[in-house]
C-alpha cells in the first residue's frame, strides 16, 4: 500500500469557486496528465473531477506532501494567482498508504460527497479511470485497487440503506426551482451542455412533465442525441450566442474553464424580456458570469446553495455511515493480502522462463556431448525427467511463497 497517494482539494476546505479554478479542460486533461507523469516520474495516475472535488490519485514511490503538491500545481499551468494557490495549498488533503485506500472507497461509497447516497459518484470515478487506463496512464497497480473500490462500493450500496429515497445535486436543484414556484410544465428550458449531471437533470425534468426543451453542446452530435431523448431542439455551443428565442429556465453544466453565459450572451438570450428568469448553473468553474447576476434579476441556484439541504440529508443517513464503514473496513482487510499475492506473482512472473532458459544451456551447452552421446531412448526419458523437473521448479516456488504469505 506504500505507493498509493491521493492529493484532494473537496469542497469540505475549499470554497467551489476557488475549487473550479482545478478543472482541466476535457481536451486537455490526458496531455497534462501525460506531461506529469513524464515530469514528476510517476508510474501510474487518474484524474478525478466532479462537482465537488479535484483529485489525483497515484502510484508512486515518492513523498507526496504540501512541497510536492505545490510543485505539481505549478507544472499544471493553471494560471493560479498567488492568492489562489496559498488557498488551495491551504486546503489541500494528502492521503497515503492505507489512509489514501479508505479515502477512495468512502469518496466512491459517497460518504465524503456533498450529498452522501448519491450514486453518480462511483461512475464518475470509473469512467475517469477508465479514460486514464485507455490512454495508458494507469497499470497493475492502480487496476487492483479499483478492482476493490467498484466492489466494495457495490456492497455498500446493497447492503446498506445508504442510497434508499436518493437524494443527488440533481434531485436538490429540482427541489430549489420547486421552492421558487418555476416548475410551469411548458416552461422553456435552454440546456447548456449535454454531459452526465445535464442528461440526468433534463431527465428527471421530463420526469415532472416538463417539456419544452433546447440543448447546446460543444459537440453538436451530443446534443442532437439529447435532444432527441427529450423532443427538443439542438445547437451547438457557439450558436447560443446569437439565440432568439426566448427562455424561463437555463440549467447548465459544462467543462469550460471561463463563463459560458457572459452578460452580452444573456443580453442576446433575453431577446428583450424582462421578467425574471432562473438560473441553474451546476458547473464547477460557474458557467454564468458573475456580472449577469449583478445586472439581470435571476432566480440563481448553484452547487453551493443546496449545501443546507445536503446537511440534512446526512443527519438521515447517519446510522447507514455506521453500517457503510465496517463494509469498507472488512474490505481493507481482505484486500491486503490479495495485493500482496498480486506482488508475487508479479515478482515471480519471469521464473517460467529464467527455468527453461537453464534447461536450455543445460541440454545445448553445457551437456551437448553428453546428450549427443546417449541413445534415442535414454534421450526420451531424459527429456521427460527434466520437463517434470520444470514444471515442478515454477509451480513450487509459487505455491510455497502463498502459503508463507497467508501464514504470515
Amino acid at each position: 500500500m506504500k505507493y498509493l497517494k491521493v492529493i484532494a482539494f473537496t469542497h469540505k476546505q475549499i470554497e467551489l469557486k476557488e475549487l473550479g479554478k482545478l478543472v482541466i479542460c476535457q481536451e486537455n486533461i490526458l496531455p497534462k496528465l501525460q506531461q506529469l507523469r513524464d515530469e514528476f516520474q510517476i508510474p501510474e495516475i487518474f484524474y478525478l473531477a466532479t462537482c465537488n472535488r479535484v483529485e489525483f490519485i497515484m502510484a508512486t514511490s515518492q513523498q507526496v506532501d504540501r512541497a510536492f503538491a505545490k510543485k505539481f500545481l505549478l507544472a499544471l499551468n493553471m494560471g493560479l494567482c498567488p492568492y489562489y494557490m496559498d488557498t488551495l495549498l491551504d486546503g489541500v488533503s494528502i492521503y497515503e498508504e492505507h489512509d489514501a485506500l479508505t479515502h477512495l472507497l468512502r469518496t466512491s461509497c459517497s460518504m465524503e460527497s456533498l450529498v452522501v447516497g448519491e450514486k453518480e459518484i462511483l461512475a464518475q470515478v470509473r469512467k475517469a479511470y477508465e479514460n486514464c487506463k485507455t490512454a495508458g496512464l494507469t497499470g497493475d497497480y492502480l487496476r487492483m485497487i479499483m478492482s476493490c473500490t467498484v466492489k466494495t462500493a457495490k456492497e455498500v450500496y446493497t447492503h446498506t440503506n445508504i442510497s434508499k429515497n436518493p437524494i443527488s445535486v440533481v434531485s436538490l436543484a429540482y427541489r430549489k426551482l420547486k421552492d421558487l414556484n418555476q416548475c410551469a410544465a411548458n416552461a422553456r428550458v435552454l440546456i447548456i451542455g449535454a454531459g452526465e449531471t445535464n442528461r440526468n437533470i433534463s431527465k428527471y425534468l421530463q420526469k415532472h412533465r416538463f417539456s419544452n426543451f433546447v440543448v447546446f453542446n460543444r459537440t453538436l452530435e451530443k446534443a442532437q442525441q439529447l435532444a432527441a431523448d427529450l423532443n427538443g431542439e439542438a445547437y451547438s455551443l457557439e450558436e447560443l450566442k446569437t439565440y432568439t428565442k426566448g427562455f424561463d429556465v437555463i440549467i447548465t453544466c459544462t467543462s469550460a474553464t471561463e463563463p459560458v453565459v457572459t452578460p452580452e450572451i444573456y443580453t442576446t438570450l433575453l431577446n428583450g424580456e424582462t421578467d425574471k428568469k432562473t438560473i441553474v448553473d451546476l458547473a464547477i468553474p460557474n458557467d454564468i458570469a458573475a456580472e449577469v447576476l449583478e445586472q439581470f434579476p435571476v432566480h440563481y441556484i448553484e452547487v453551493t446553495s443546496l449545501n443546507e439541504i445536503a446537511k440534512k440529508n446526512l443527519q438521515e443517513r447517519y446510522h447507514e455511515l455506521v453500517h457503510a464503514q465496517k463494509i469498507i473496513e472488512q474490505n481493507l482487510s481482505d484486500f491486503l493480502p490479495q495485493l500482496k499475492q498480486r506482488r508475487i506473482e508479479v515478482a515471480m512472473r519471469q521464473v517460467p522462463e529464467k527455468i527453461k532458459a537453464i534447461k536450455h544451456t543445460a541440454l545445448n551447452t553445457v551437456f551437448a556431448d553428453e546428450v549427443q552421446g546417449m541413445d534415442e531412448q535414454s534421450r526420451l526419458v531424459l527429456e521427460k525427467v527434466i520437463n517434470y523437473m520444470e514444471k515442478k521448479y515454477i509451480s513450487v516456488p509459487m505455491v510455497m511463497a502463498k502459503e508463507i504469505m497467508i501464514n504470515n
